[in-house]
């Protein structure tokens, strides 16, 4: 015999007893699952399971029981039963509705106090002392986890660390704790996720029994997590250690998150669990991914921008579409956007080998017009990021020393020492004023000797050789016995750096009050004369000079045991018309030109310039006082010509003079 009650009144019964907790979690779902959506719907075949009887919704087994209330209470019905319900429906009280409506009345009002109270906690003890005085339910435990983390954000560090000792030390927090465990596998899975990352944020360890269980309940839940929680599991999962749990829930995710690639509507969501994917991805994986945020790309915020670009490197994986368009958005906006993300985008173009001359000469420009609104900290860091990216900024150096050379005083020693290599890697043309920077740094760097250590004397006094600078006291303190017999055995590095300054002082010839020479015993043995050829370039380099001039070609030419050329070409100098000069009449070395030619990589060059670097810029300083004319052929020149348009460059630039007359016979 069924039963006729409308889904209206079930659910009004229902939400009339929702404050009996333990009976609604057993009995709601129940209630719900057996209310069809028109409003004339049948429960057919009621009967009850007990407890024990009753199957978990993970078995898989469908639960065919449907709870009737009747005075307030859950009623056991059985097909005896049937007959007498069907006939007097109207049995429940209203009394006892209108008892339970105002309970219900009550709970909202308790929440809503509750809620108020725990905006108002200013620690985490004060959230623990709060939690005390209420029974809280499952979300309330959630909101007392994450209401514990967010007061901490707002602290000092020091401050952070006394207030989270007073939390560990107070007698609640592992009863709140208990309560939590027992509590995960029935939270809701945003709580489940809120739960976790508060409880880690807060510095429970990751093997406690705590974070177990709630990475277990996570997995035991994962289809049911939506975008949100996802996102923020995600972000918990992404600061923790490796284990079986934390490895299990995080290849369950991929598997998730790979099903609901296509339905992802948030970025921040896609972002977050593409950090989580990390290195280890599969590269269709990437890809897909990449394919599904280049179709939201129109959504991208300026902030969606920036942590699109560092999510990339999290995934080591460089989406030259994606970084066009986050890098556009990002150039148009400089101005709003705080010092330590443009910082960070820096760092990222770095990390992922990208590099966008828009970007950086419009971050150098804005620096250098707002130089008063930067510390000397900030200027050098973002220096420093452009040294490594090998882009010579120059409003931004130039403004920069401007600012040194009205107040040399207020960099510390390690501001100078980072001054010093910027400088000198970029080989900065400081033109007019060059000779009055230097010497402030030499000023600052002088009152600091006493101070420094033996490896950042020889540093110091290497980075001011590139730049052709030589102060007496860094030199000869440097070259005193004590500063030597504290550098000891010298690697492979700093026998460089000791050759360089060897080689400066004796070619360069700077005017100091006494001559300095650099003791052999720090220089090492010479460089090898059996140095490997570059084949592709010296089969250009021949095909360059043809059978008649090939003679003239020396490969491999290492000069002052040190600087290496790749071919060094002798050529007769050419005649002033209407002049002829006899061998006899001057020597070799005066009628003659020796050109040394440099294949280099373009990592020589400040990028975006044939601008020479560093070392390199020493090196063809060198050469000129040696008498060499140098030739430099960048690698990049000739990567995309082929075999015989690459020797028609070469000989092009090896003999300029034959350069007009090819032209004339052409025309002719």
């Amino acid at each position: 015999m069924s039963i006729r009650v409308t889904g209206e009144e079930l659910l009004r019964w229902a939400s009339i007893l929702c404050n009996r907790r333990s009976l609604w979690q057993k009995c709601g779902p129940r209630i719900l699952t057996s209310v069809r959506d028109s409003s004339s719907s049948y429960l057919q075949s009621p009967h009850i399971l007990s407890t024990k009887q009753r199957r978990s919704p993970l078995a898989g087994h469908p639960v065919p029981v449907v709870r009737y209330f009747s005075e307030g209470r859950i009623s056991k019905v059985g097909p005896e039963e049937t007959e007498h319900l069907s006939t007097e429906p109207e049995s429940l009280s209203s009394t006892t509705d209108y008892q339970s409506t105002d309970t219900l009345f009550e709970q909202k009002s308790k929440r809503k106090t509750f809620s108020k109270q725990l905006m108002e906690c200013g620690s985490p003890t004060d959230v623990l002392d709060l939690h005390v005085q209420y029974s809280a339910p499952h979300q309330w435990i959630s909101h007392c986890l994450t209401s514990m983390w967010s007061t901490t954000k707002k602290m000092s560090d020091e401050q952070q660390r006394y207030e989270l000792q007073l939390m560990f030390e107070h007698p609640h927090f592992d009863k709140l704790l208990q309560m939590a465990m027992k509590s995960a596998g029935h939270m809701r899975s945003e709580d489940q996720a809120f739960s976790l990352m508060a409880i880690t944020k807060l510095g429970v360890p990751q093997q406690s029994r705590v974070v177990q269980t709630f990475l277990r309940a996570c997995q035991e839940h994962l289809n049911e997590f939506d975008e949100k929680s996802l996102s923020v599991l995600a972000s918990s999962l992404e600061q923790m250690d490796n284990s079986l749990n934390v490895n299990a829930l995080k290849e369950g995710m991929r598997l998730v998150f790979e099903a609901r690639l296509p339905r992802i509507k948030n970025v921040l969501t896609l972002q977050t669990i593409m950090r989580l994917l990390g290195k280890d991805a599969p590269l269709g994986l990437k890809k897909k991914v990449e394919k599904k945020a280049l179709s939201m790309s129109q959504q991208f915020s300026l902030p969606n921008c920036q942590y699109m670009i560092s999510t990339m490197v999290t995934m080591d994986y460089c989406s030259k579409p994606l970084l066009n368009i986050c890098i556009k958005t990002i150039t148009e906006n400089l101005h709003t956007i705080p010092f330590k993300r443009m910082l960070t985008v820096l760092k990222s173009c770095k990390a992922l080998q990208y590099r966008d001359l828009t970007l950086f000469n419009g971050i150098s420009d804005y620096i250098a017009s707002t130089m008063d609104m930067w510390s000397n900290k900030q200027v050098i860091l973002c220096l420093a990021v452009f040294e490594e990216l090998a882009f010579c900024p120059s409003a931004l150096m130039e403004a920069f020393a401007e600012r040194l050379m009205a107040s040399p005083d207020a960099l510390t020693l390690r501001d100078l020492l980072s001054m010093l290599k910027i400088y000198a890697s970029l080989n900065y043309d400081l033109r007019h004023f060059r000779q009055q920077f230097l010497d402030s740094l030499t000023r600052v760097l002088e009152s600091y000797l006493s101070k420094m250590s033996a490896p950042e004397v020889l540093k110091a006094v290497y980075w001011l050789c590139l730049l052709g600078h030589f102060p007496s006291a860094p030199l000869e303190h440097l070259l005193q016995s004590n500063t030597l017999d504290e550098l000891g055995t010298t690697g492979s590095r700093q026998e460089r750096m000791f050759k360089i300054v060897d080689l400066c002082l004796r070619l360069d010839r700077p005017p100091l009050p006494q001559p300095l020479t650099v003791p052999p015993s720090v220089l090492g043995a010479p460089r090898s004369t059996d140095r490997p050829v570059n084949p592709g370039f010296s089969i250009c380099l021949r095909d360059a000079l043809g059978e008649a001039e090939r003679e003239s070609l020396q490969e491999m030419v290492i000069v002052e045991n040190f600087h290496i050329v790749d071919g060094v070409i002798t050529k007769p100098l050419p005649l002033a018309e209407g002049k002829c000069v006899k061998e006899a009449d001057s020597p070799p070395a005066e009628s003659s030109q020796r050109i040394a030619v440099i294949c280099a990589p373009h990592s020589a060059f400040c990028y975006g310039t044939s601008h020479p670097r560093g070392y390199l810029s020493v090196k063809l300083r060198h050469l000129k006082v040696l008498g060499y004319t140098p030739l430099v052929i960048t690698e990049q020149d000739l990567k995309s010509l082929s075999n015989e348009q690459r020797a028609e460059v070469l000989r092009a630039r090896i003999f300029p003079e034959n350069e007009g007359a090819d032209t004339e016979q052409k025309a002719e």
